[in-house]
């Protein structure tokens, strides 16, 4: 892989929860931004998106629509972002949000210009609201600022520690993978991200890195290539 200049960094709503599987696990934030800082210091450009599955989980719920539920979800997103952006800055990052429609004065609209100028000033930009449709996860919207942003890697910060060939909570015997062809997490589903964001990545040689965000300095070793992880290729 090459170096790494500017990298997306996906953290899991859920995994920002801690044990408490909801809320906020300020510690963890506040050990996530002290490695981001870290980064940007080296003059590597950091991007945030953020899930919502510490608010809500709304594909589970039959009695709401799928639109308006995903439109929850959106929001579920923007609040987490407002609030790790706020830890970020209480560590002494400058940070920016974006989303893809209008938020009041709580973000500003995202347009790659925007974006690349919050890069030169040396900010973590934040992308909130998803692609601001539904029917599209926070996975696609990951890969799609990627791509937009010409970003050299993707990093998955999950409560798993990389991609392995079946459940490990129910399989003891399950595989983990070191590296794994894009090709292959499409051909056998092997639902790292989901299906739409895997094939984007794929004709658009995008690559990933997948690591357990619990594990000590996880984000920085996945920058350094030194990670207990799942590194997805593309070539």
């Amino acid at each position: 892989m090459k170096e790494l200049k500017r990298v997306i960094l996906k953290l899991s709503g859920e995994a920002l929860s801690g044990e408490a599987k909801s809320g906020y696990d300020d510690a963890l934030i506040e050990d996530i931004a002290r490695q981001v800082k870290k980064i940007v210091e080296k003059g590597i450009d950091v991007g945030v998106v953020i899930g919502g599955g510490n608010y809500w989980r709304g594909r589970s719920n039959d009695n709401i629509d799928r639109t308006k539920a995903d439109q929850i979800g959106m929001l579920a997103t923007i609040m987490n972002c407002i609030y790790v952006s706020e830890i970020f800055r209480s560590c002494g990052i400058k940070t920016n949000i974006l989303t893809p429609f209008e938020c009041g004065s709580m973000t500003k609209l995202f347009s790659k210009d925007r974006a690349n100028k919050y890069f030169e000033k040396g900010m973590v930009v934040f992308f909130a609201g998803g692609t601001g449709h539904p029917y599209f996860s926070t996975d696609t919207g990951i890969v799609l600022r990627a791509i937009e942003l010409d970003a050299d890697a993707i990093l998955l910060a999950k409560a798993i520690d990389g991609v392995y060939d079946s459940d490990p909570k129910i399989n003891p015997a399950a595989k983990k993978y070191d590296t794994l062809p894009i090709q292959e997490v499409v051909d056998k589903k092997l639902g790292v991200i989901d299906m739409t964001a895997s094939v984007m990545c794929m004709e658009n040689k995008m690559p990933l890195m997948i690591f357990g965000l619990n594990e000590k300095d996880s984000i920085l070793n996945a920058m350094t290539g030194k990670f207990n992880g799942t590194v997805v290729t593309v070539d």
